[in-house]
């Protein structure tokens, strides 16, 4: 897994052995195992690792007015109850713009205003809550909605 993790040499020696993984792999989920001896003395200790990760498609660049969908996915073990989709902090109700199908959020015709932080929410069985956040960038005209540019007969327009 190198160069993603290291693990800090100067913290060993106050008992710290955390292991950092930079940036986390869907394929990283799973059972971590530190086993540390010292002298006559050994300790071991376990950690799960779960991943949880929102995808685009069609990947980036989102088009104005293109076809998108959002998928969360996540490694967690228990039944998957609810899908919760949030934009910019704000919970996003079903509708004809946005609909939400097994855990995916689709836009079928994305404008400017849909731009920004996407975050997905889901509760499993076992009352446990995971989340995580896509920032979506569209390209696009961002102006006003009809918009009419004067110039003058000769002169160049933009």
């Amino acid at each position: 897994m190198r160069p993603r993790v290291s693990v800090q040499d100067s913290a060993l020696r106050n008992g710290n052995f955390s292991l950092r993984i930079d940036p986390v792999r869907r394929e990283d989920a799973g059972l971590y195992e530190a086993q540390v001896a010292y002298n006559t003395e050994s300790q071991s200790c376990q950690v799960e690792l779960g991943v949880i990760t929102v995808t685009l498609s069609p990947p980036s660049p989102v088009v104005e007015n293109e076809p998108l969908l959002l998928s969360c996915n996540s490694s967690h073990w228990a039944n998957l109850l609810e899908t919760r989709w949030f934009h910019n902090g704000h919970l996003v109700p079903t509708s004809r713009t946005v609909c939400s199908l097994h855990g995916a959020l689709s836009i079928p015709r994305p404008a400017m205003s849909d731009a920004g932080s996407w975050r997905c929410q889901l509760r499993y069985s076992n009352n446990e809550i995971v989340s995580a956040t896509y920032n979506l960038k569209i390209l696009g005209f961002d102006g006003p909605m009809n918009p009419v540019v004067y110039a003058a007969a000769g002169s160049a327009a933009d």
